[in-house]
């Protein structure tokens, strides 16, 4: 597949351009600076140098493209961000302008408590992680509803607490809840996972929740 990796200088979108071509597809990797990004010349990726919040700049990275991952994120700020919600608004709209359809984007379970939950993790983990990362969390409850809103081919992927460890492919996936006990998740996994719902009809316009 031909595919576009947003956040790409990021440890979830790293491993997304070197999984994706370790599995022979033509990746376009978008920076703001291409000096962020820690990878080698490869024959099948291409690096794109532009804005994410400027649609009409990063319209050449999804422009005839199979997917478009987003790995977008807001980090742990204490202040209000809209990193994601922007950034993923530009790339929505220029999908559309360029016709491309599918679209995979990294969300996160903390921000969302539901029934998948244990009492523990839905009465007191979650609600003070959601006081602790208020402005993080808000930006991504934002950005989910821009993608919402399209009519985009899209799949959001919620893990949990997000460590560097080794792709493993030991996992647990969810369609819209939350993965009881699925605590923390590597990024690597992460990506993996991310990487075969491409093709999968099933996650279309869903949510695909994952966890160790």
């Amino acid at each position: 597949m031909r595919l576009t990796v947003f956040g790409a200088s990021g440890g979830t979108g790293t491993q997304l351009v070197r999984q994706a071509l370790a599995a022979g597809h033509e990746v376009t990797a978008v920076a703001r600076r291409s000096s962020q990004l820690s990878f080698d010349e490869h024959p099948r990726l291409s690096v794109i140098r532009a804005d994410v919040r400027s649609p009409d700049a990063i319209g050449p990275a999804v422009a005839g493209r199979d997917a478009v991952l987003s790995a977008l994120g807001s980090g742990s700020g204490r202040t209000p961000t809209d990193v994601c919600a922007a950034g993923v608004r530009s790339i929505v709209r220029a999908m559309a302008d360029t016709g491309t359809r599918r679209l995979v984007a990294v969300s996160a379970s903390g921000a969302f408590i539901d029934d998948g939950d244990g009492p523990l993790t839905r009465l007191i983990v979650k609600p003070l992680l959601q006081r602790v990362l208020r402005h993080p969390f808000a930006d991504l409850r934002a950005m989910e509803e821009e993608i919402r809103a399209t009519d985009l081919a899209w799949t959001i992927v919620r893990p949990p607490r997000l460590t560097d460890g080794p792709r493993t492919g030991r996992y647990r996936v969810s369609l819209n809840r939350n993965v009881r006990g699925g605590l923390i998740l590597s990024r690597a996994d992460l990506a993996d996972c991310m990487l075969s719902r491409l093709d999968d009809p099933a996650t279309v316009s869903a949510v695909v929740c994952v966890g160790t």
